[in-house]
């Protein structure tokens, strides 16, 4: 959420900047600084009356003292008046400052001066790329064949247990997908990152707080009885663990990985891009966070940039490196950059890891903030990255790694699959 001292000094930059992510904010930024005027102006007001009460107050003991009855009590009508306008006052101060958060949840975060202009993932630019493609032959299987010949991976069997988007790994698929999960937290927790096992329902309020509610609600799995959210990532939980905290400079930087399944209901989505485990309703996917210092959150980007990269190249995959443009980010980051692999069977790239820095928009919705070196109460910025999902991870594996004799593995996976190939 934007600050409101940001849109009372800097309105037509907050418009300007928010004109990058495609999103016409002049509206809602002269509706919240109505709101804001109107709650000053009955905050003057009120303080006022107060005053005034004071003093009232004082002059009915010294009426009564003086035998003057009469006066005082003329002077107490005059005060419960005041003190029915001041009601009334704090009444629209309420109203005004309810209304005036209504509208602050509705502006996404301003975009950083690095993010191009463009409207959607055409217009984004591809930093750097790394590995080789693979040439497969031309009865190359795409990974859904390929889990159906191996039998590692059941996606009609998940459709008669829940539904479309729920596979099912069986055998040497299942063993593939819990030996990712651990070797990426080890990558993770050796690079310094502390370990986090988090609840995976979450409730409104760490929804609200990373910026999930109310903009992505339509996409959330929903356990209405007890008004739980299913997370859509790790990033909720992990990151709420600060909500309502005043650190310490000292504190930082926090740095916190886990692994969770994750649950998007991803409404609208079909054809060939949703095919086998592009596109599901849960998966798995580790996460990584990091809170730091203002001054401190673009080097934090950058080394979660380098850190996603390093395990990537660890697992033998092509890959490039994109910056979003400000039309394909999401509502609340700043800055994004995505990881993406190239499916050498389905011959696309396929998004595997978002590293993201939402710098003080989140922390304003959680009320994460610190105390600096002169006492002042300041707002803390967040990051997070995956690190890495993992439907896309395994297909791309699966592709590029066959070969006549089964699906080889990479490498740094032998210890903790305990085999070397599928077949």
């Amino acid at each position: 959420m934007l600050t409101l001292k940001l849109l009372r000094e800097q309105p037509e930059y907050v418009v300007e900047r928010l004109a990058v992510k495609n999103f016409d904010a002049s509206e809602i930024v002269e509706q919240i600084l109505e709101q804001d005027s109107r709650r000053r102006s009955c905050q003057t007001e009120l303080d006022a009356a107060l005053s005034v009460q004071k003093i009232k107050a004082k002059e009915i003991g010294k009426l009564m003292q003086q035998g003057l009855k009469e006066e005082a009590e003329a002077a107490k009508k005059e005060v419960a008046a005041m003190k029915e306008k001041s009601k009334k006052l704090e009444a629209e101060m309420e109203e005004c400052r309810q209304k005036q958060d209504d509208l602050l949840v509705l502006l996404p975060n301003l975009p950083d001066k690095m993010v191009p202009a463009g409207k959607n993932a055409d217009d984004n630019v591809v930093v750097r790329m790394g590995g080789d493609i693979p040439e497969l032959p031309e009865n190359a299987l795409p990974h859904w064949e390929l889990a159906s010949k191996y039998d590692i991976i059941d996606f009609d069997l998940g459709v008669k247990l829940t539904g479309a988007g729920f596979p099912v790994y069986k055998g040497k698929g299942a063993r593939l997908q819990r030996a990712l999960i651990q070797y990426f937290l080890d990558f993770n927790t050796k690079a310094g990152y502390m370990e986090i096992e988090p609840p995976i329902m979450v409730n409104e309020a760490s929804g609200f707080g990373t910026g999930q509610l109310p903009d992505k609600e339509g996409q959330m799995y929903f356990a209405s009885q007890d008004k739980f959210y299913l997370v859509p990532t790790a990033e909720v939980p992990v990151t709420n663990i600060y909500r309502d905290s005043i650190l310490s400079e000292s504190d930082f930087p926090i740095r916190m990985t886990a692994y969770t399944p994750c649950f998007r209901r991803e409404a609208g989505s079909y054809g060939k891009d949703v095919r086998g485990l592009n596109r599901l309703h849960q998966f798995d996917k580790v996460e990584i966070v990091q809170l730091a210092l203002p001054d401190a959150s673009e080097r934090a980007l950058n080394d979660m940039v380098l850190h996603v990269e390093r395990l990537v190249n660890s697992l033998d995959l092509p890959y490039r490196i994109v910056r979003l443009c400000g039309g394909d980010m999401s509502f609340t980051s700043a800055i994004t950059y995505d990881f993406e692999v190239y499916s050498a069977a389905q011959k696309r790239w396929l998004e595997v890891s978002s590293v993201s820095n939402f710098k003080s928009y989140q922390a304003n919705r959680l009320k994460l903030r610190y105390k600096d070196a002169e006492g002042n109460i300041q707002l803390a910025h967040t990051l997070n990255g995956s690190s890495l999902a993992l439907p896309r991870i395994v297909a791309a594996l699966l592709e590029n790694n066959q070969t006549p004799d089964g699906i080889t593995i990479p490498k740094v996976l032998h210890e903790y699959t305990r085999f070397f190939r599928i077949d």
